[in-house]
């Protein structure tokens, strides 16, 4: 072939190509192995733009750093010369993020080779607020369908107290007959479930039809196992009339330890931070959903609490970015070791931490942070030799009318305290008062300065 007709064969190749990539009914762009774009289209380009810290669309890695802290790691730590990096990763954004355009991403990044990358950027919402419904489904089809001969049923009354006693009850929890009148909670670790939450799933069971959940439950000597638990309403309760002691609910205790492993993969793919092993946003605006949607039909407190390493950019220019790692690692840990299993503990991006407590004000909220901060300071991460001290500063909110139904404000709020924490001099605690949405400057300068 004359190199003139090469040329052109390639030019037209190339043409086709950055048409196919303009014309994509989903946002598209090949970077660097370093992140450096050097090709968007307009879809990834609108989806991204109102995330990068600059303005600027330079560095995918650099955009999402805020919402999705992991991903350079990621990429940096895949073993093979091309292939998938990860999947459909889910990331969430929030009200000043996403400016009136999507709240949740698909995130897919393909390595091309050992010095290209591809990333696929979708807006899934609606997807994943369908998939949330099937999760439900699949499981509640799972917990009829296999093993179903290790079960314990009980049926409990309108206010979550059990109504009797039998021999399954036995043989899967070691509970006897005592346990009559006791609340369902009594299966669940101690921290694992409040008062309004024990009611919550009656409710959510009374709305749909039934309500499951999964996770750590307890024996009677103090042992646990991994249990799939199930409430439906009994279709005979309205028999009993108004008796609050009466049957009113099924209460199904599957013991599902040798599935945990599977069911942890899962959970870890889907809603862990890559590096701390934390909730990631996905897990997180889950959790605030489901909390201010039963908030919104039983009124009850509910704080917020957002976390930041104090100067941690410090940290990484001083002792590299592994070393950086290691005192994230280590405040996850502090962190999974001070709040209760009901609260929600994650990680939004970077530095940031934030944890959800349901069933709790503003005293209990300031004091469960304080105890975080104390116990922060007096920690030493070793790294390469080095013992490096850190602290970090809190802000926190908690819900009231003004912030009804609206996780976005709440984590606003807390922001603001924040930033008054880390403004009077950092290693401290701040809570939010409406005067500070007058006095605060913007939260988000504020973090990315440290």
């Amino acid at each position: 072939m004359p190199f003139d007709d090469s040329v052109e064969s390639l030019r037209a190749e190339h043409e086709a190509l950055m048409q196919f990539l303009y014309l994509a009914p989903v946002g598209l762009v090949q970077a660097g192995i370093d992140g450096e774009i050097v090709m968007i289209n307009p879809i990834s380009a609108q989806l991204l733009m109102p995330l990068s810290p600059d303005g600027c669309l330079t560095n995918l890695f650099t955009a999402l750093e805020g919402v999705a802290p992991g991903l350079r790691l990621q990429c940096a730590q895949y073993p093979q010369p091309n292939g998938m990096v990860f999947e459909g990763l889910h990331i969430h954004l929030r009200a000043e993020e996403r400016r009136g355009v999507p709240q949740i991403l698909s995130f897919t990044l393909l390595k091309l080779d050992e010095a290209r990358i591809m990333a696929v950027i979708q807006d899934v919402t609606a997807e994943v607020r369908r998939e949330r419904q099937l999760r439900q489904s699949d499981a509640w089809l799972n917990a009829i369908l296999t093993r179903i001969s290790d079960y314990a049923l009980a049926a409990i009354d309108r206010e979550g107290r059990l109504c009797d006693w039998n021999d399954s009850i036995a043989r899967v929890t070691g509970f006897g007959e005592h346990i009559v009148g006791s609340p369902y909670s009594i299966f669940y670790p101690p921290d694992a479930m409040t008062g309004e939450h024990l009611l919550d799933r009656l409710r959510e069971a009374d709305a749909n039809g039934w309500s499951m959940d999964e996770g750590l439950r307890l024996r009677a000597d103090g042992s646990q196992f991994w249990c799939s638990a199930l409430i439906a309403p009994l279709p005979d309760r309205e028999a009993f009339g108004d008796d609050p002691s009466a049957p009113a609910y099924c209460l199904i205790l599957r013991d599902i330890s040798d599935k945990r492993a599977a069911t942890e993969k899962r959970r870890q793919a889907a809603f862990c931070d890559h590096l701390t092993s934390l909730a990631n946003r996905r897990a997180f605006f889950e959790a605030a959903e489901l909390e201010l949607e039963r908030a919104a039909h039983t009124p009850r407190s509910l704080a917020l609490i957002v976390f930041d390493a104090d100067h941690f950019k410090q940290v990484n220019d001083r002792y590299g970015h592994p070393a950086g790692d290691r005192v994230l690692c280590d405040l996850a840990n502090v962190l999974r070791d001070t709040f209760r299993a009901v609260d929600t503990v994650a990680r939004l991006g970077g530095e940031e931490f934030a944890v959800l407590l349901p069933s709790t004000g503003i005293d209990q909220a300031l004091a469960s942070a304080e105890r975080l901060r104390l116990a922060v300071s007096t920690r030493l991460v070793a790294a390469d030799g080095a013992e490096i001290a850190y602290t970090v500063s809190a802000g926190v909110a908690v819900l009231d009318a003004t912030a009804e139904g609206n996780i976005d404000l709440l984590i606003k709020r807390a922001d603001e305290a924040l930033y008054i924490a880390k403004a009077q001099g950092r290693n401290r605690v701040a809570s939010w008062t409406p005067e500070l949405t007058h006095h605060a400057d913007t939260p988000q300068r504020s973090r990315h300065a440290g």
